[in-house]
């Protein structure tokens, strides 16, 4: 079953960890906690399937290009090079190492370690580690300054995605590659897997509704990495006035759009596991009503629920609190009544039917959608389909047409079968 695999290899090392401890515990002293939770996260963020090669892995493809310039990395935590070892280190601290010459770090939404809230304000600063200045592309800030690329030669984009319109990176990619083109600056990117890459759905965006959480008129579920998404966006000249980047993709090796590929690092704090990052693409959508999407618990896009919702209909509950990546969830501290998706099939398609129950089942249809609904949805379609009682099959069949035009499009920047 699709991203089984990663899953059995954390319940068989939490086994050995265990069995070692019994055995080593008269002898020496045990590791601290901290030591032990480090090593027990250095394994949930490992490369579980070694038959494919991200793009950042293939330095003999990329150094080359980096030898002797000045150059800027769009990173966040995800920006990784595994080892043999199933450890990784991150691409900026290999680089730095190597003594590529690294100006500035651009981090997306969530910062560049990854902590941040959705939407929270992310500051400019130092990283720690190699003293590199780190400038935000999220908030006021989304579109690189000419003053902050000045002096660049080269910029690499290395970020995970999870294939989705709505999830601010392909923004940010954006607006990294207009920058970038309107200085004359090339633009390399390291690619990665798509884990929601095997199917494409949803609505497509009505452009009068273009907003960071959707810029182009594509579909919810695009279906194509980063390298593939960049060349769609150089290739429909979606860029300011039509311009174009020079581009430079290091494909992924062994990949294809039906590959099982389990993210070995959490791509932001509310996409915690494969069923989160599988649901998301459907439970996004209650970001724009008044239920909550799991935010403010440890089941974050797999499970929803609201104070609104019957009981009677929707008999899981639990109460959301303010915690890493939420520090005020919808609806804290109130309990509310949905339903539990953490056991549900990995899905290859947008599930409508939860929002349909969800809306059909409140208390005051009117107060159920906000105006971050159309901004999700890229169309104020959906949501007079919901109000006017269409079913799922219905409001599916009506993408038909535009899902078939996008598909078309999409197969002259695909990289991978």
């Amino acid at each position: 079953m699709r991203f089984n695999v990663f899953k059995n290899t954390v319940l068989l090392f939490v086994l050995v960890m265990i069995s070692c401890a019994n055995k080593k515990g008269d002898k020496k002293p045990q590791n601290s906690v901290a030591e032990q939770t480090e090593k027990q996260q250095i394994l949930k963020e490992t490369q579980n399937d070694n038959s494919i090669i991200v793009g950042a892995n293939q330095t003999e493809n990329y150094l080359p290009l980096l030898q002797g310039k000045h150059i800027g990395i769009v990173a966040n935590q995800t920006s990784v090079i595994f080892k043999t070892d199933n450890t990784y280190t991150h691409l900026v601290d290999s680089l730095a190492t190597l003594k590529i010459d690294i100006k500035t770090v651009f981090a997306p939404e969530h910062g560049f370690r990854g902590k941040a809230d959705a939407g929270e304000h992310v500051k400019d600063g130092i990283d720690k580690k190699t003293g590199i200045p780190i400038i935000s592309l999220y908030g006021d800030n989304k579109k690189p300054k000419p003053e902050q690329l000045d002096n660049l030669d080269l910029v690499i984009f290395d970020i995970q995605d999870v294939g989705a319109r709505f999830y601010t990176y392909i923004s940010t990619l954006h607006y990294v590659m207009e920058a970038c083109a309107e200085q004359g600056i090339p633009v390399l990117i390291l690619d990665r897997p798509n884990p929601n890459g095997h199917y494409v759905d949803g609505p497509t965006l009505d452009i009068n509704n273009k907003s960071f959480v959707g810029m182009h008129p594509i579909p919810v579920v695009h279906g194509m990495t980063i390298g593939e998404y960049a060349k769609m966006i150089n290739g429909e000249k979606w860029l300011n006035n039509g311009i174009q980047c020079e581009l430079n993709v290091i494909p992924i090796k062994n990949y294809t759009h039906q590959s099982s590929y389990s993210l070995p690092i959490k791509p932001s704090p509310n996409l915690p596991n494969d069923t989160a990052i599988n649901l998301y693409p459907s439970l996004c959508f209650f970001e724009g009503t008044n239920v909550n999407a799991g935010r403010g618990t440890d089941n974050q896009f797999q499970i929803f629920g609201s104070p609104f919702l019957n009981p009677k209909v929707f008999t899981f509950s639990y109460t959301p609190r303010s915690n890493t990546g939420a520090k005020y969830p919808k609806h804290e501290n109130k309990l509310c009544y949905g339903i539990n998706l953490t056991q549900t099939k990995p899905l290859n398609h947008l599930n409508l039917q939860w929002l349909i129950d969800a809306y059909n089942n409140t208390k005051d249809k009117s107060a159920f959608f906000n105006n971050f609904f159309i901004k999700l949805a890229g169309t104020k379609k959906l949501q007079e389909q919901i109000e006017s009682g269409l079913s799922a099959d219905a409001i599916r069949a009506s993408w038909t047409d535009d899902l078939n035009s996008f598909k078309h499009i999409r197969r002259k920047y695909l990289l991978y079968n």
